[in-house]
């Protein structure tokens, strides 16, 4: 991630409209998401991260759940392609981590299996559809059992 970008770890209640705003760009608008698959009501609950450019303009973020579910991973178009989303990704097993989490899980979409594998995921399961789009679990797990 570019200097010009900068990321931090937050809360829905501290950054809503900067946080919604990302999500709707990519997930409503751009992948045509229906409203209420997005706003499932769980964002209160979740640890967020945000990254912002220039004039504090919102430009990425994503969430994790108390049961380390990660999720919610968008990045504003014009911006994809600048590590934004390998630094969102890094912040949140850093925080998982930091939880005492075994391992995280997510549902990523099928286009974006490799961008998780090569961040220690695996798949997990067969491919299912969510919100119109072809998804798969994946996993990772955090620390080794002795």
């Amino acid at each position: 991630m570019s200097p010009e970008f900068h990321l931090i770890h937050t809360s829905w209640q501290e950054n809503e409209a900067a946080l919604n705003a990302v999500r709707r760009a990519v997930f409503i608008d751009e992948q045509r998401v229906p409203e209420a698959l997005e706003w499932d009501g769980l964002d209160a609950s979740c640890h967020h991260v945000l990254v912002t450019a220039a004039g504090n303009r919102p430009v990425g973020t994503g969430r994790m759940k108390p049961d380390g579910h990660i999720g919610r991973m968008a990045v504003l178009r014009d911006c994809r392609g600048q590590g934004i989303g390998s630094a969102i990704l890094t912040a949140l097993l850093d925080f998982a981590r930091q939880q005492h989490c075994i391992r995280v899980y997510l549902h990523a979409q099928v286009a974006a299996i490799p961008f998780y594998e090569k961040h220690g995921f695996t798949v997990d399961g067969e491919r299912f559809m969510d919100a119109g789009i072809p998804h798969r679990s994946m996993v990772r797990r955090l620390v080794s059992q002795d």
